[in-house]
């Protein structure tokens, strides 16, 4: 049986976690354990999730959570997608000292990372919320502040897209190889399904959906069919829109670039759940929390988050001291450097290894630290 763990928890998460401030876990961390609604899980397991570019992350991030002590005492990690956790836990293993703040808006997915990193428990603080909450959940972190009074970090994970804890749940409805409701909802609580996307929003809004964020180019066929598909019968699961697109897609696409289905799930996930404009608010509130010295590593699986991703880092890269002037004007310097040359991708091993990794692509900053004006070198 698995030691008996305190849970320090931030005031988000108490949401989910009503007793537990002051309680103690004695469950035996092998053995399965029941998550919100009765879901009974094998907390021993890796839940379908194999950590992608691991040894890579904790390469780039650990000379900005190791400045203090080697151990990483004094450090503050934050993992922005959580998931089952198999790169906190890492960290945290290799890092004794370190302290770590998890987000996640999946309460199941807290519920096994709670479990998984219960050994570091004392070190931990999970917070249910969408990486664009990083702000808030930094705040009610409260003592983990740095000398300005505001919050500060020294390093930031993101791991973008669906998880594959949640792909391997058919039930969630992700997947288009299962037929489970239309759902698609990272947080179950959240009002909006891919089955009333489909069912209820015009043939230009859903063409659109499926063009920006799957860049499906039958676009347009696809939503069509939909519109006529659901007025003679609404849909409610995966399996009826996966023989739709069967039918909406000409068989010679079919035979080409993977699963006909892949784009139009991509696109609904995507739409369900936000997941661009979070990334665009959460990118910068990260990179702005950042002490100087501080990293932040973001590893995405599709071309419009990368897009994101490099367009908010090129920015951030950039001098902005107006073109044509010979000199770096004082207080204009670039925020950042890049820690990596373009979109580092995984390597053939790690793909034989973890076949999701093959679409990965790694970029990672750091916060540079300015001498104040007036210093000398």
């Amino acid at each position: 049986m698995g030691d008996r763990v305190s849970r320090p928890l931030s005031e988000s998460a108490l949401a989910y976690f009503p007793d537990a401030r002051s309680a103690h876990s004695d469950r035996d961390h092998g053995a399965s354990a029941t998550f919100p609604g009765g879901l009974a899980m094998d907390t021993g397991s890796d839940h379908g999730h194999v950590p992608v570019l691991l040894d890579r992350c904790l390469e780039l991030l650990r000379p900005a959570l190791t400045r203090r002590s080697a151990d990483g005492s004094g450090a503050v990690l934050v993992d922005a997608t959580l998931g089952a956790g198999g790169h906190a836990e890492r960290f945290l293993a290799e890092l004794p000292g370190l302290r770590l703040i998890g987000l996640d808006r999946d309460p199941t997915a807290l519920w096994i990372a709670g479990e998984r990193l219960a050994p570091y428990a004392d070190r931990v603080l999970l917070a249910r919320t969408r990486f664009d909450g990083i702000a808030t959940a930094l705040a009610d972190s409260g003592y983990w502040t740095g000398e300005s009074g505001e919050p500060e970090i020294d390093a930031a994970l993101f791991d973008l897209g669906v998880s594959s804890m949640q792909l391997d749940r058919a039930e969630r409805g992700f997947s288009y190889s299962a037929d489970a409701p239309l759902d698609m909802r990272m947080d179950p609580d959240a009002e909006l399904t891919a089955a009333e996307v489909v069912n209820t929003y015009d043939e230009k809004s859903l063409s659109r959906i499926l063009r920006e964020f799957g860049e499906e180019r039958f676009a347009s066929r696809i939503a069509a069919q939909i519109v006529r598909r659901r007025a003679r019968k609404p849909f409610a699961r995966t399996g009826e829109l996966v023989e739709l697109l069967y039918d909406a897609i000409p068989a010679p696409a079919r035979r080409a670039g993977g699963h006909p289905a892949k784009r139009t799930f991509q696109a609904l996930r995507v739409a369900v759940n936000g997941e661009l404009d979070a990334l665009r608010d959460a990118l910068p509130a990260a990179m702005s929390a950042l002490r100087p010295g501080g990293r932040i590593a973001v590893m995405s699986y599709q071309s419009l988050e990368d897009r994101i991703v490099k367009s908010v880092f090129a920015a951030a890269t950039a001098s902005r001291t107006p073109p044509g002037l010979p000199v770096e004007l004082p207080g204009h310097e670039p925020q950042f450097v890049s820690l990596t040359r373009g979109a580092e991708r995984a390597d053939e091993a790690e793909i034989e290894r973890n076949p999701r990794s093959a679409s990965v692509r790694l970029r990672a900053l750091e916060k540079v630290a300015h001498r104040p004006e007036g210093t000398e070198s």
